[in-house]
């Protein structure tokens, strides 16, 4: 019997990835929240697994040569467990090459973008136009070379569903609360309703999603 990994989690775009990846891969977890709103992420014992006090991050018990190890930084637990299972990760080195690009095109742009667009449009205590006029662009640009590559392929890396997908649908999918438009990106939006379509992707996103509203 696998042991259960242990995911330190709170229901966001980044804590998303890690449970869908989860689900999509069939491994067993246990759920650990870190409840960002209250600080959990600067206890000293969350500090021990992810130093840099940002969730998710996971604990997997049957690590390499079945001792422990920890891993934070989402980018970084979806590689691992696509190792891991061996899959979701591409089958060859050119697939392979096309996951990782568009991972870190998430965690390098997509991810930092929308959630400064979110930041400003959404949260702020002062109203900075000229910040939410540069992310909120910045946003749709990305958009915009997320569709390009949609209508080119049916998932973000290729014709196979992979972690960057994963990595990505998360933050695609909260488009409206970044001033975003489906209407000029098709390929976009039939990419988010398949997606969103996937047991594995659903119940991802359910985990703990009623702590959203708090």
């Amino acid at each position: 019997m696998i042991p259960p990994i242990d995911l330190y989690y709170w229901p966001t775009p980044n804590g998303w990835k890690i449970s869908v990846a989860l689900e999509e891969m069939g491994l067993p977890y246990t759920t650990h929240l870190i409840n960002i709103g209250k600080g959990d992420q600067f206890a000293p014992a969350f500090l021990e697994i992810a130093p840099n006090n940002r969730m998710p991050a996971i604990v997997d018990p049957d690590g390499p040569d079945g001792a422990p190890v920890s891993v934070f930084e989402s980018g970084a637990i979806l590689q691992y467990l696509a190792r891991k299972t061996g899959r979701f990760g591409g089958t060859t080195p050119r697939e392979q090459i096309a996951v990782e690009q568009w991972l870190m095109w998430q965690m390098g742009g997509l991810g930092p973008m929308a959630g400064q667009a979110h930041h400003f449009l959404k949260f702020a205590k002062e109203d900075v136009p000229y910040a939410k006029d540069r992310y909120r662009a910045e946003t749709a640009r990305l958009y915009g070379v997320l569709d390009r590559q949609l209508a080119k392929h049916e998932f973000v890396a290729g014709d196979f569903v992979s972690i960057a997908d994963f990595s990505i649908w998360g933050w695609a999918s909260l488009w409206e609360g970044q001033q975003q438009t489906l209407e000029d990106k098709p390929h976009m939006a039939r990419w988010l309703d398949q997606m969103g379509a996937r047991e594995g992707v659903q119940r991802g996103r359910a985990l703990f999603a009623e702590l959203r509203k708090s």
